[in-house]
């Protein structure tokens, strides 16, 4: 799922860190996996986080056919049937990915916010700078991004790209009268654009020069009616 992260090998991969216990990609929490104490909690997110690391870097080789269940524990250390308490399908696992390489970018974006002075800049800063990020390892970025287009499992992918570039166009959802529904929604086409050209990138058939050309272009029609001001 990506995503330029200075700080980072990659752009990103997911769970975000404030969850107090292994999740899937609907939310369920870990059968058989206790977390009343903050030691098997700690516990929990670590093992968690290996088994995502080690899908990645698997990812990152071959692509998501590398990312076999079997192959994801041995390399996290974990047994087979525990991987499958934390992410009972392969699907739930490139989902948690994708979600790790966002929750860096949101990280990222919080360190060094866009300085751009109109909200179609600051949303074409945080696109590139994904970008950048995911292109460090095109072979997972191409694995994440096709998977997340040919699956049939719900995933956050597109609703947290577009709430970020809400944020970062200067609309804050619940503060205020926040954006609005057609905010939200030219937020999402701009997000949804943005992994069309990444595609194309990925198939040889766009520059990096000519993607930005191409979201700026977007960017610039589809936030026009932003609010100028950046945000505090």
């Amino acid at each position: 799922m990506t995503i330029e992260v200075p700080e980072t090998p990659r752009l990103a991969g997911t769970s975000a860190p404030s969850t107090a216990g292994p999740v899937t990609s609907k939310g369920a929490g870990v059968h058989g996996e206790p977390s009343a104490t903050g030691v098997r909690t700690r516990s929990q997110h670590q093992r968690r986080k290996r088994i995502i690391q080690a899908a990645a870097a698997l990812a990152s080789r071959g692509g998501v056919e590398a990312m076999q269940m079997r192959t994801v524990a041995e390399r996290a250390g974990v047994a087979l049937g525990t991987l499958y308490r934390y992410f009972p399908s392969k699907m739930d696992l490139v989902v948690a990915v994708v979600g790790e390489e966002i929750d860096l970018l949101e990280s990222s974006i919080e360190r060094r916010p866009p300085g751009a002075a109109d909200p179609a800049g600051r949303a074409v800063d945080v696109l590139m700078r994904a970008t950048r990020g995911l292109m460090r390892e095109p072979e997972l970025a191409d694995a994440l991004i096709r998977s997340l287009i040919m699956t049939e499992v719900e995933t956050p992918f597109g609703d947290r790209m577009a709430g970020l570039l809400v944020r970062v166009a200067g609309e804050r959802p619940g503060e205020g009268d926040g954006p609005t529904e057609e905010q939200v929604a030219l937020a999402g086409s701009l997000a949804s654009v943005w992994v069309h050209e990444l595609l194309e990138m990925l198939r040889g058939r766009r520059t990096y020069e000519q993607i930005q050309w191409r979201i700026e272009i977007v960017a610039t029609r589809l936030f026009a009616d932003f609010p100028a001001a950046p945000p505090s």
